[in-house]
């Protein structure tokens, strides 16, 4: 066995995933044999996928329109009169990263493990197993503004004592996907009272998806790409549906191996037999798990793993933990790094 059974990921996307990006993480059998004939169209060998470190801000001085008032996922309408401390929260650092590509990022006083980049090391986090929060924490904090979503498993307890206690929470859509980003970028600049910086975050975030599609090289045969998450060689899940990293890999042009496995749940730990039989061309790992296993070579040592297409050929494309799997702000610029990566570009 690679891995015996977890219901959750110690500490994430901010690990990205880490935390609880994998909460149903699960064991199951994979059924699906053979090997991809589109190995070609990826050249061999690691690489890392690189973006600059700090979300970029597409204005210096967004200037609040307030008050503002914004319809929240979970039902009311919720009135925002002031951003000065803003609290944000969810599995991806999809908020708190907006926060800063909006230009608000010295308004952000709290934040989740995920949101995980040199400019927000700062700011405490208030999810330090990447799932939960703790409302003590949230109030001591004084937010004017709570943004989250039901990717984390309490947010509406959450929500309801700290609306209790006159905090305005803004709850946002909890999918993850290529097509909602845009919606997702404006929700969150309309309840901080930035719409113009929203509609240009927007568009420069439609610019680099627009980009990053026509990195990728028409194949007639779609390569099999597999997103491991790593933590030692004790924990080794491989993504399924609804993971964030399939629907990245296939907007990427390729199969994701853990779909095409007959995974059932986003995140489920493997037998080594089941590696084999998945057999990634390509395998995307966060960086902070690959050093994790002892680099390359480390992971090679892995049962399953030298025995893919991807081992054979050493092809590990790794990005850092806080970037791979954010979505949000920083969605096209990922999605280009990764094509130009995994493509050679």
């Amino acid at each position: 066995m690679i891995a015996r059974r977890r219901r959750g990921i110690p500490t994430m996307l901010a690990g990205v995933v880490a935390s609880a990006l994998v909460a149903g993480c699960t064991v199951a059998p994979l059924d699906v044999g053979g090997s991809s004939v589109a190995a070609a169209v990826i050249p061999p060998g690691p690489r890392t996928a690189t973006v600059p470190a700090d979300p970029t801000p597409v204005t210096g001085d967004p200037a609040p329109a307030l008050p503002t008032t914004v319809h929240s996922f979970d039902g009311p309408d919720v009135t925002v009169t002031d951003v000065s401390r803003i609290v944000a929260l969810d599995r991806f650092g999809t908020y708190g990263t907006t926060v800063f590509a909006l230009g608000l990022g010295a308004n952000l006083v709290g934040r989740d493990i995920a949101t995980k980049f040199p400019a927000a090391q700062h700011i405490p986090v208030l999810t330090p197993d990447g799932s939960n929060a703790n409302l003590e924490a949230i109030l001591a904090l004084r937010p004017t503004v709570v943004l989250a979503d039901a990717s984390l498993p309490s947010v509406a307890t959450l929500a309801v004592r700290l609306r209790a206690a006159r905090i305005p929470v803004v709850l946002g859509e909890p999918a993850r996907t290529m097509d909602n980003t845009g919606q997702q970028l404006r929700t969150t600049a309309d309840a901080l009272g930035v719409a113009a910086a929203g509609e240009e975050l927007v568009k420069r975030t439609d610019r680099q998806i627009a980009a990053a599609r026509a990195a990728v090289p028409p194949v007639r045969s779609k390569p099999k790409i597999g997103f491991l998450y790593a933590r030692g060689t004790g924990l080794m899940i491989l993504g399924g549906p609804g993971s964030g990293a399939s629907e990245m890999i296939e907007f990427l042009g390729g199969v994701d191996a853990g779909t095409a496995a007959g995974l059932k749940e986003p995140y489920t730990s493997l037998t080594a037999e089941g590696l084999i039989k998945a057999a990634p061309d390509a395998l995307l790992m966060m960086t902070d798990g690959l050093a994790s296993v002892g680099g390359i070579d480390g992971l090679l040592r892995v049962p399953g793993v030298a025995q893919t297409p991807a081992g054979r050929s050493r092809t590990v494309i790794d990005m850092a933990d806080g970037q791979m799997l954010t979505f949000g702000s920083r969605t096209g610029e990922v999605a280009l790094a990764l094509a130009k990566a995994i493509y050679g570009g």
